[in-house]
């Protein structure tokens, strides 16, 4: 491995879980348990002619089945591990040799769709975290509304300040109106310039976004 692959952070992380002693105790004394019983069938199995042979067998049968299913589990409860991703290394690894990506949302009528949240929808998936010159969005309107329209270019005006708010604060979920529903006012104390581009942002959406559909507002 070079030096440059060497320094790249890794994509996952495995963690192996607690408690393993514990459980190879538990798991040892319940297959010297099930070894001791298999050969206790053996030594006092009835001979040929004594009532109860069969279900003698029958018995042993089932306790052998057992017994394999039992110890076939093992293999997987032995030492079990959890894995964990980190998708946002994915893009600092692969960002050269990443693809072209187009996205295309459709709609076509303006009441069954409302332009709000077609817009909305460009946004959030204009915010993915992926390199932008090889990310394209298209808006199909089948429908020709003037009224999408409208909103698009709305939109096109507030993405230059919702886009760069979305990478630097690694804002969640990067859809507009979501994220202005569910998050509120940060507090001036935690982080006075986060507080201030929100409250700049809310207002620009109000009267910028909201007004392409005067049904949807923004408390």
């Amino acid at each position: 491995m070079s030096d440059e692959e060497g320094d790249v952070l890794p994509l996952f992380e495995t963690k192996e879980a607690k408690g393993r002693l514990a459980y190879h105790l538990y798991a040892v004394s319940v297959a010297v348990g099930v070894c001791l019983i298999c050969a206790y069938r053996l030594i006092h199995l009835p001979a040929p002619g004594v009532a109860g042979r069969w279900p003698w067998i029958g018995l042993f049968a089932a306790e052998l089945w057992f017994s394999l299913y039992w110890f076939l589990t093992q293999f997987v409860r032995w030492n079990p591990v959890y894995r964990s991703t980190f998708k946002d290394r994915l893009s600092q690894r692969y960002e050269k040799s990443l693809p072209r990506v187009d996205i295309f949302v459709c709609t076509a009528d303006p009441k069954i769709e409302p332009p709000i949240m077609v817009v909305n929808t460009v946004l959030s998936v204009m915010a993915y975290d992926y390199p932008p010159e090889k990310l394209s969005v298209y808006l199909s309107d089948d429908g020709g509304s003037v009224l999408t329209l409208y909103a698009l270019l709305e939109a096109s005006r507030f993405s230059k300040h919702w886009l760069p708010f979305c990478k630097k604060f690694r804002v969640e979920p990067r859809s507009p109106k979501a994220y202005f529903s569910v998050v509120h006012v940060p507090s001036r104390d935690d982080d006075p310039q986060l507080a201030k581009e929100w409250s700049t942002l809310k207002v620009q959406l109000r009267f910028r976004l909201l007004s392409s559909s005067p049904n949807i507002s923004c408390n």
